[in-house]
């Protein structure tokens, strides 16, 4: 089933709100002053190619500014990842239950919100998968785990995750606010990400920091150098519409 709902911000931050309902004012997102409508489901996991992927919330403390939901309602052709509401972690589990976990590369915790929002669900969810699949386990993350949840973070991913990709963004702080646009105020968030990189390779056995190549060869080139200074393998991504 699917709904429309109105999303809602402006052009430096996002709506915080737990869930995108349109009974709540805080879901309207104004990006660049247009109202944009959003196609609203319930599509928790979602494949790409070999690999499956699981959407586990909307929330985001970030407002990048290449990011795919500024664009449309799914990823790389996928249904709308705009949830209904906030799924428990029973829902997810039982969501990912339906599938062969087994057929896939890798499983995924990525979807139209940051997974460490919802870090207990997505320390359940992970459980159960290590319980029945040998198939690795990636979370995408920006890498602000320990500002959201207020409190360190990187040992709760022991055992329960093999790769952690986590967005750089930027080679600088003030490069890297100017493109992710977080929602903390008064905290260096690049220094946040970075430190939580460092202190996170003691417990997941694969770490990697992530840039989009639409920030241009030059800043890609900075980005490895901060990248090599932590060291950190960097993958360049390619940006997508």
């Amino acid at each position: 089933m699917r709904n429309e709902g109105i999303a809602c911000g402006d052009d430096i931050s996002l709506c915080r709100c737990d869930l995108w309902s349109p009974v709540c004012s805080d879901t309207l997102i104004y990006y660049k002053k247009e109202v944009i409508i959003m196609i609203k489901a319930m599509n928790i996991s979602y494949e790409i190619g070999d690999k499956l992927y699981l959407n586990i919330t909307n929330k985001c403390p970030c407002n990048c500014t290449f990011c795919i939901r500024h664009n449309g309602d799914g990823a790389y052709g996928s249904d709308p990842l705009w949830l209904e509401h906030q799924p428990t972690a029973e829902e997810v589990i039982d969501d990912i239950k339906k599938r062969d976990l087994d057929s896939y590369k890798e499983i995924i915790f990525c979807g139209y919100g940051e997974p460490t929002c919802e870090l207990e669900i997505l320390k359940e969810t992970a459980k159960y998968i290590k319980s029945v699949t040998k198939t690795p386990i990636r979370i995408n993350t920006n890498g602000l785990s320990d500002l959201i949840n207020k409190r360190e973070t990187p040992a709760e991913f022991k055992g329960l995750v093999d790769i952690i990709s986590i967005s750089l963004n930027a080679s600088d702080a003030k490069a890297y606010d100017e493109i992710t646009r977080p929602s903390f105020k008064g905290v260096n968030c690049f220094e946040e990400m970075l430190s939580f990189a460092k202190r996170v390779k003691e417990f997941v056995p694969e770490v990697m920091l992530t840039v989009v190549d639409i920030i241009g060869e030059e800043e890609i080139k900075k980005s490895q150098a901060v990248a090599d200074s932590v060291g950190i393998h960097l993958r360049v991504r390619e940006y997508v519409d």
